[in-house]
C-alpha cells in the first residue's frame, strides 16, 4: 500500500491534479501497487479555510506519506498576506519543502518534435533537446532569515540575505552528479562567483565534489552566460546545477524548449536517487493560472509527467515513467493537444488520449 497525499492547491491546481491521479491509478494497477490517496488543502485554499497556508495537521500527514502530489499554489488573492515566522511560513509549499527537506529539485524540459512550431527555435537548433535543471530547494535567497524592508535616510530599503553552507551545496552537487550518471553524464554548475561570496563558496564546493565523479563531464559557468548558451545551443546541455533562485528562473526559461509551461513537470526529493527510493513532492510547474481556472482547458501534461517521475524516483519504476513519456509523445504526434500548445483538447480529453496510448 502506497500512501499519497494529494494537494490540489489553488487556481487550476485541483483540475490538473485530478487528471494526474487518473494516470497514477492506471500506473499503480500496472505495477500491482495499491494507492491510498488522501486529499487535503494547501496554501490559498488552506488559508481560506484554516487561516494558515499549511496546517500542523497537514505537515504531520505529509511526514508519513510515501509521496505528495501537488497541483499548483498561489494567486493574487494571497500574495500580500504576511504570516508570523520566517520565509517558509509565507508559502504553503515552501513550508512543506523546508520541514521535509526536499532539497533536490528536478525540473526537466525537453523538445517535443510535434510542438517545435510552438517554440521560438529553428528546428535544427532545438531538435532532441533534453535538459534537467537541478534546483536547490531549501536554502539560498528564497529561505533567507535576514530579510525585510526598512527606512534609511527617509528612503525605503529592501534586503534578502543569500546564504549557503558547504553541506547544503555538497548534497545538491552529489545529487546532480548522480543524476547526470543516469542521463548523458554531463553537468554544468552555474553561479555568479565573479561578484558574490555565496557563489564563490558554491563554485568551490561543487568543484571539490566533481572530483568524486570523474566519469561525468563537468564545467562551471557564470549564470548569465549559462542562460545565453542554453538558448544558443540547447542540445549541448544535460544537467544544469543551480541555486534556489537561479533554478527558479532557468526552469521557466527552458520551458521554451517544450512550447509551454504546462508541459513541465517537477520533483522535489528528500534524498539522493543514487541511495535508492526517495520521498518526494511532485508537481506541475505550470503555475495556478487563475484566469483559466474552472474552464476545463488547463494543460495536464506537466502534472501527468510529474506522476511518472513519482513512479520512477519513489516507487522504482522508471519503465512506467518512460511509458508515460511515450504515450504523451504519441498523443501529441496524433494532433491531440490543449490550447496553450495550439490544440483544442480539454484537460480531460488530453488525459483520455494519454491513457488510451498507455493501454496500447
Amino acid at each position: 500500500m502506497a500512501h499519497i497525499l494529494a494537494l490540489g492547491g489553488d487556481g487550476i491546481g485541483p483540475e490538473i491534479l485530478d487528471q494526474g491521479v487518473r494516470v497514477a491509478e492506471h500506473l499503480a494497477a500496472a505495477a500491482n501497487l495499491s494507492l491510498n490517496i488522501n486529499y487535503e488543502l494547501l496554501h490559498g485554499a488552506s488559508y481560506d479555510r484554516y487561516g494558515s497556508f499549511c496546517t500542523a495537521d497537514l505537515l504531520a500527514k505529509a511526514r508519513v506519506a510515501d509521496a505528495i502530489l501537488v497541483g499548483a499554489v498561489g494567486g493574487p488573492k494571497w500574495d500580500d498576506i504576511r504570516m508570523p515566522g520566517g520565509a517558509e511560513c509565507q508559502d504553503g509549499l515552501m513550508y512543506l519543502r523546508h520541514h521535509l527537506q526536499t532539497y533536490l529539485g528536478l525540473r526537466p524540459a525537453r523538445n517535443w518534435a510535434s510542438l517545435t512550431n510552438r517554440t521560438p527555435f529553428k528546428n535544427n537548433l532545438i531538435d532532441g533537446a533534453n535538459i534537467l535543471i537541478l534546483r536547490e530547494m531549501c536554502g539560498g535567497a528564497m529561505f533567507s532569515s535576514q530579510r525585510g524592508q526598512r527606512l534609511e535616510n527617509g528612503k525605503r530599503k529592501g534586503f534578502d540575505m543569500i546564504t549557503y553552507n558547504e553541506d547544503e551545496v555538497a548534497r545538491i552537487a552529489h545529487g546532480g552528479f548522480a543524476l547526470a550518471r543516469r542521463r548523458n553524464k554531463r553537468l554544468v554548475s552555474c553561479d555568479k562567483s565573479n561578484v558574490m561570496e555565496s557563489y564563490k563558496l558554491w563554485r568551490e564546493i561543487v568543484s571539490e565534489v566533481s572530483l568524486e565523479y570523474p566519469d561525468v563531464s563537468f564545467e562551471n559557468m557564470f549564470a548569465d552566460n549559462c542562460g545565453y548558451q542554453m538558448m544558443m545551443r540547447p542540445c549541448d546541455f544535460d544537467v544544469v546545477l543551480c541555486c534556489n533562485q537561479l533554478g527558479d528562473l532557468f526552469s521557466d526559461l527552458t520551458g521554451s524548449f517544450a512550447g509551454s509551461l504546462g508541459m513541465l513537470p517537477s520533483a522535489c526529493l528528500a534524498s539522493n536517487p543514487a541511495d535508492g527510493a526517495a520521498f518526494g513532492i511532485y508537481e506541475s510547474t505550470s503555475g495556478s493560472a487563475p484566469d483559466i481556472a474552472g474552464k476545463g482547458i488547463a494543460n495536464p501534461v506537466g502534472m501527468i509527467l510529474s506522476v511518472g517521475m513519482m513512479f520512477e524516483f519513489t516507487f522504482g519504476r522508471a519503465d512506467l515513467n518512460h511509458a508515460v513519456e511515450r504515450a504523451i509523445e504519441r498523443a501529441i504526434a496524433n494532433g491531440i493537444a490543449t490550447r496553450d500548445v495550439g490544440g483544442t483538447a480539454s484537460s480531460t480529453e488530453m488525459t483520455d488520449a494519454i491513457l488510451e496510448r498507455l493501454m496500447q
